[in-house]
Parts: C-alpha cells; structure tokens; sequence
C-alpha cells in the first residue's frame, strides 16, 4: 500500500474542484486532484455555462454576484476556447404578473449595484426579434455571461498544475475523511484537509448531507449566426428550479459564440440512468418554442443530459463537516456550479486560511444541516 502527503486532496474535477485547487495552489499549498473520468466532466460537461446574478436569496444573490465578479476580473487571462461573452440575460415576462416579477427584480438589482433595464415590449422584441409577439416585457441583466464550461475547467486545472498541482484521473475514490482517501486499489493517500467536491456524486462519499441528483436535458443547434443574442429565460423558470415534487421544463436559451443555440431546461429528481427522456425532451422543446417559435425549424445537432446536486434550501454546502475536523465540502450547486465555482474556492480558502473574506461563508456551511455522517 502506498501512501503520499499532500496538504490538500480534493475529490472532483469538475469547475469547483479545478477551481478550488487553482485557489488553493495559489496560497502556495501541495494538492492532489482526484477524479474517475476527466477534468470538467459530470455537471460541468453538461451545464449550460450561464454566468448569471440570481436573487432567490440574499444568501444567493451574494454568492452569485461576487463569483460573476470574479469571473470577470478573470477574463483577461482566459484562452478563447472558453468562449466567454458578455451577452446578458433577459428574463422574459408573458404576462402582468409575471411583469410585476420584473419590477421586483429590477429594484432589488438596483438596490445592489446590477445593470439593470427594464424592457417594454417593443424593446424586447428590438433586442431578440425571434421572440413571440404578444409578450409583456422583460428584465435585461447586462452583465450576466456565457462561457464554455469543460473548457474553463482545464484553464483552471491547467493554472493550478503549472503552480504544482498533481492530477489523478481515472481513479475511483472508496473513502474520504479523517485525514486521507482511499482508492479502490486499497492505496491511501494523507493530507491535513480532504475537499469533497464530488457534485452529485457527493453523498456518496460523505454520508448523510443531502444532497441528491437532479436530471436535466440540453439539446444544441446547428449554427445559426444571429438568430439569438441574448441568454433568454422565463420567469416561470424560478417556479420550474422550485419544483421538488414533479418533473419540470421551462424556456432556457443561449447564445453560442459559434452561433448555435444551447436550449434548456429540464429537472427531474428520481431519475438515476443518463439515457434522454423522450417525453421530458418534447415537453422542454415545446416550451422553447412557446417564446422563440422559429427553433422548430433550426436543426438540432446533439443532446444530452446530466445531474445536478442539489440541496433541499437552494444554496452550496461549502465549508467544514460536521465530524470531522480534516474534510470540507464543496458541493450542492445544483444549476449554478459554473457560476459559483471560482466564489466558493474564494471563501471555502479563505476560510482554512484565515483571509478575510469578501463575502460571509456562513450562509452555506454545511453545519446549518449537521446531518453528514462519514463513512468510515
């Protein structure tokens, strides 16, 4: 049995495990990454790459802003495979209820320092002409962006194995916690602080947080220069990311760089195998094409699916467990990874190290629940 020190072992490679090591290697500490398929693999090879300011919670909102922050004080040193955009967001009202929902949302932005424009309806439709007639209005969020995830995953991994990072992919990972993990082979492996960023798969590792798969389904286009310009969403999107009692869709579409269109959305808790629902796929592109009536003509060239992690409050856990003085957590997202991933290595580092922080880590320390037991 081998065994190899390390200050920092984090489990996952996806975009928060990469950006926690590039975090942690960058306060000058040794780190292993571990992962049983490659880096930017699970939710972050099957996200939509949405840089998006949420306002479901102050919790939220302020872990949401700062990561967008981040994201953008980055983007001078990322390659161009990321794809990163600056497009903005617009959140679409169908109707007066739903346009009240944007006045809500444009106050409580401006409040905070967002851009923020409220759209009439003929604005809507001089911003993203393909949009449906009829619509009430919408939000636009400028400074929301789009990125190719699994692409700012290896930038990450990549900054952090160049500041002396080791990478293991292809390894399965049987236990984590009180100072090492262990591997199926039976090797061990010590370090003084064991990361659980594991997304979905993190229960598994760590008994007892919650934290469960939730499904999802996207389809891209073929290439269709100028069709959309913006990432357009409903409000009925909020009610859809809400639902924990029932499969969901809701109208989610995105701009690529190479002038395809990513569309979502879909959720689905209880559904363990990747293969595509054919139904949940009907119903989500049927929604689609509620708002954006052309998609139906726009050939689609690959779909796919992916689990969320998510928790039964919405927010990250990202912090010490409870138990055991050597493990973190850093996981629960659930649709906002790519979004929050640089923010929670800021904070979680922030919080071994004793840097001050920018935002407040207690919101999403995973003691709020202090169920986790850990396997032994």
């Amino acid at each position: 049995m081998s065994t190899a020190a390390y200050d920092v072992v984090i489990v996952g490679a996806g975009i928060v495990g990469a950006a926690c090591a590039d975090e942690f290697t960058r306060r000058g500490m040794r780190v292993l990454v571990l992962d049983r398929d490659f880096v930017g693999s699970g939710a972050t090879a099957a996200g939509m790459g949405h840089i998006v300011v949420m306002d479901d919670s102050e919790a939220q909102f302020a872990l949401t802003r700062y990561s967008q922050q981040l994201w953008k004080s980055l983007r001078p040193q990322l390659p161009d495979d990321c794809e990163y955009e600056q497009c903005g967001t617009i959140w679409v009202a169908a109707d007066e209820e739903e346009l009240e929902e944007v006045r809500r949302k444009h106050a409580y932005y401006s409040q905070r320092g967002v851009p923020v424009t409220v759209l009439d309806p003929q604005a809507l439709r001089q911003l993203e002409p393909n949009l449906r007639d009829g619509l009430s209005g919408g939000l636009l969020v400028e400074e929301d962006i789009v990125l190719y995830p699994p692409c700012a995953a290896r930038f990450l991994m990549e900054r952090a194995r160049k500041c002396g990072a080791q990478i293991r992919l292809g390894v399965t990972v049987t236990h984590l916690g009180q100072g090492f993990v262990r591997l199926s082979d039976g090797a061990e492996i010590t370090a003084g602080i064991v990361v659980n960023a594991a997304g979905a798969w993190a229960a598994e590792l760590t008994g007892g947080i919650e934290v469960k798969k939730r499904k999802g389904h996207l389809v891209i286009t073929d290439r269709y220069a100028g069709f959309l310009r913006h990432q357009l969403l409903e409000l009925g999107y909020l009610k859809s990311a809400h639902s924990v009692a029932s499969d969901s869709v809701a109208f989610n579409v995105q701009p690529r760089r190479t002038g395809q269109i990513l569309i979502g959305s879909s959720r689905q808790y209880g559904a363990e195998h990747r293969e595509v629902d054919q139904q949940i796929l009907r119903r989500m592109l049927r929604r689609a094409q509620e708002y954006v009536p052309g998609l139906g003509a726009l050939s689609a060239v690959r779909t796919w699916t992916g689990f969320r992690a998510t928790t039964p409050d919405k927010l990250p856990l990202i912090g010490p467990s409870t138990g055991d003085k050597s493990l973190f957590l850093a996981t629960g997202h659930e649709g906002l990874g790519i979004t929050t991933s640089l923010a929670t290595a800021r904070i979680l580092v922030d919080a071994i190290t004793g840097a001050k922080p920018e935002i407040l880590i207690e919101p999403y320390l995973p003691s709020r629940a202090a169920k986790e037991s850990v396997h032994a």
